[in-house]
């Protein structure tokens, strides 16, 4: 063995230590039994059951992430439930609403209502004012255009009248608040991201830009969304970065399928504790640090439930299970041609990338980018606007070129006119619990999703293939 792979294989067994470490709290990783439904940890939804997995075998509702350290009443788990995959649903939204009369602290009007001018007097009132909480499951972000923008806003179509250049009203889903020690950039846009992520592969994963990363995200939010007069203190905000960063979530038991770690199957929070993961590792483009060519293979947790033969399998847990294998290979390797994507075609300078759902999804296992790759797959277009979302049309200050859209995305951040519309990939564990889907929760089920691409790339999936895939989708 030459000494640059020998260094190189030693990097990745000294990562795979560091995280289990991380992630367990100790050094030993043990194997997954099957979920406990009375450690609190492991919860039902749609699919099945959903487990988080913690260094002490319990959530710590000690931490501050569970105290209100503002004037509204609010926490960081009004809006991050562990129940809802540890983000918020609109299911789970309306029954909060109906206990309390929309009273609870999540409906506040600073960011909970569709405008902070929105009338919170009466239950009938309120129930209108919350609608894209109940209906979507979605906070309002409002952020101004950026000083050095390439473009302005030269029309406003806000059906509750409040939105300008001042403050756009943009409506986005909350992220999850576990798994984040795979992140590649911290919310939807990145704004929260302190620096890119590209650490020595060596050390794999960057934990100090993470950390102030994660940090910063908790110090504004507490001061945004808990509407706190002054930030808590740097030990306050530590405490709520390492609760979060020592989580780690997914599917546990399928309805059919049964247990996801059962006969040779890798699914689970305890296994995926030990997945290997570094900066850039799998990466489309050619950014692998370890020199490793692109492996679209890039989910493998079911291969040993692969049975080719299903006319044969009579039992509907056997069928089940090979239905989640189909999934997951057409995950891998059924064909796409990427076509009109910012931040992949035009980057790469080629009009069609023949890809699949790994192109963009290549963590091993996690299912975001293992870089930062913010792309536009139309999701905010005006072709795909509903009445309850704003539509804003940009005018490129340049050529006077104008688009219309319902989120700027990226460009918010960064005011580049090639970055409309662009947001990050999520990481993908953990999806039945935390439906709707997409930043803007445009997608009310997984099925809805799988639809999505199939239109828009013009895949021509067959019913049995999107079924295969939604049964994937949901083991994650």
């Amino acid at each position: 063995m030459s000494d640059h792979r020998f260094f190189r294989t030693a990097a990745r067994r000294r990562l795979s230590i560091l995280l289990a470490g991380l992630l367990l709290g100790t050094g030993a990783v043990h194997a997954q039994a099957g979920p406990s439904h009375s450690d609190g940890l492991t919860t039902a939804d749609i699919s099945g059951w959903l487990q988080t997995s913690t260094p002490t075998g319990r959530i710590d509702t000690g931490n501050p992430f569970f105290q209100g350290l503002g004037s509204n009443g609010r926490s960081c788990n009004s809006c991050h439930r562990q129940a809802q995959g540890w983000t918020m649903t609109p299911q789970e939204l309306r029954q909060r609403f109906a206990r309390t009369a929309g009273m609870d602290p999540v409906f506040s009007p600073v960011d909970g209502a569709v405008s902070p001018l929105a009338d919170v007097s009466t239950v009938y009132a309120r129930r209108s004012a919350y609608a894209m909480l109940l209906d979507r499951g979605l906070i309002r972000v409002g952020l101004p255009l950026p000083a050095n923008a390439q473009f302005r806003l030269t029309r406003v179509d806000d059906p509750y009248r409040y939105a300008s250049a001042h403050e756009l009203s943009l409506f986005r889903r909350p992220l999850p608040a576990t798994n984040l020690i795979w992140l590649t950039a911290v919310m939807w846009d990145g704004r929260e991201t302190f620096t890119p992520f590209k650490p020595p592969m060596d050390e794999g994963i960057d934990l100090q830009n993470l950390r102030t990363s994660l940090g910063s995200q908790a110090r504004h939010a507490i001061l945004g969304h808990e509407q706190a007069a002054s930030a808590p203190d740097q030990a306050v905000i530590d405490r709520i970065v390492e609760f979060e960063l020592h989580m780690v979530t997914a599917q546990a038991a399928d309805n059919a399928a049964g247990r996801l770690n059962a006969d040779d199957a890798m699914g689970g929070p305890n296994i995926l504790v030990q997945q290997r993961f570094w900066i850039g590792i799998n990466d489309t483009l050619g950014n692998d640090p370890s020199g490793d060519a692109f492996d679209a293979r890039s989910m493998r947790l079911f291969d040993g439930w692969y049975n080719p033969d299903t006319l044969f399998l009579r039992d509907p847990r056997s069928r089940a299970r090979a239905a989640i294998a189909r999934g997951e290979r057409l995950f891998d390797s059924m064909p796409i041609d990427i076509r009109g994507v910012a931040g992949l075609n035009d980057v790469t300078g080629l009009p069609v990338i023949h890809g699949s759902c790994s192109s963009c999804h290549d963590a091993p296992n996690i299912g975001n980018h293992s870089v930062a790759l913010p792309v536009n797959i139309g999701i905010s277009d005006a072709s795909r606007r509903t009445p309850d979302m704003p539509l804003y049309t940009l005018t490129n200050t340049a050529t006077g070129q104008s688009v219309q859209t319902t989120d700027p995305g990226l460009a918010m951040l960064t005011g580049k006119w090639a970055d409309i519309g662009k947001f990050k990939g999520p990481i993908l564990r953990g999806l039945a619990a935390r439906a709707p889907y997409f930043h803007n929760g445009s997608a009310a089920t997984l099925g809805e999703v799988v639809d999505f691409y199939d239109t828009r790339f013009h895949v021509h999936m067959s019913a049995q293939q999107k079924s295969d895939l939604v049964a994937f989708l949901s083991a994650l």
